[in-house]
């Protein structure tokens, strides 16, 4: 490592830093524990609360676990520009309580909409199908195969396939970024465009809301991105009533 590249590691503030660290080591475990025979991401990531893999420890550890190198990239990268400011603006503790708050509001806000996508699946089939998703649907999986049923293959979709990566939580810095930060000029990759941090925001929590919308089975947790900058908001606005609070 070259001195530039240590002494820009070294100013990063510590609970950014850590949180990158952490992630770095779990996704790299993965791939260990994968040859080994043993999948970290089923073990790690969060499962619907009315699956039998369901534990309540995963509302947290989900956030450590991703789906490869790209995914982990564009989170790290996107807590590493925004994060490290408010980390600095706000102190460690702060910035840490804000950190999983929105992370385990964005992972209950996804759970809560996968619950009513299940229970609008399972009215369409007999209890009997339902049993043979929640007792074979894990195996099925494992197997590479899904059911062919399309309301039973949805069912077992949402039940036995975790959710992983920190993205709500990461919505959630971006939202505080630009309610802290609304005139700050961002320049985007895609159109290579500058844009006020503040209406960044407003596009990317719209772009997402409708993708939720209409997107509803493809394998990004739309919501939970929702979920993240919904209780980041939440949040900010009751540190702002309770200012003696202030972490």
């Amino acid at each position: 490592m070259s001195f530039n590249a240590r002494s820009l590691f070294q100013n990063i503030p510590p609970v950014v830093k850590n949180l990158i660290i952490i992630n770095i080591i779990l996704l790299f475990a993965s791939f260990v524990f994968s040859n080994m025979g043993m999948n970290l991401n089923r073990t790690l990531g969060l499962y619907y609360f009315g699956s039998s893999q369901f534990k309540p420890f995963q509302l947290v550890t989900h956030m450590f676990m991703h789906g490869g190198i790209a995914h982990l990239f564009f989170n790290m990268f996107a807590l590493y520009m925004f994060g490290r400011i408010l980390e600095q603006v706000w102190g460690s503790k702060r910035f840490f309580i804000y950190y999983f708050f929105t992370g385990i509001g964005a992972a209950l806000l996804h759970s809560f909409v996968n619950y009513l996508e299940v229970r609008s699946l399972m009215a369409s089939l007999t209890p009997e199908q339902i049993a043979i998703v929640k007792s074979e649907g894990t195996n099925i999986f494992l197997r590479g195969q899904n059911y062919t049923h399309q309301a039973m293959g949805a069912l077992n979709l949402l039940m036995n396939i975790p959710t992983v990566g920190a993205s709500g939580a990461v919505f959630g810095v971006l939202l505080a970024f630009g309610m802290y930060f609304p005139n700050t000029q961002l320049m985007l990759l895609f159109p290579p465009i500058p844009i006020r941090a503040k209406y960044f925001v407003m596009i990317y929590g719209a772009i997402e809301l409708y993708l939720g919308f209409t997107q509803a089975n493809s394998n990004i947790a739309h919501f939970a991105h929702l979920g993240g900058m919904l209780f980041g908001f939440i949040l900010i606005k009751v540190w702002a009533k309770n200012r003696n609070t202030f972490y």
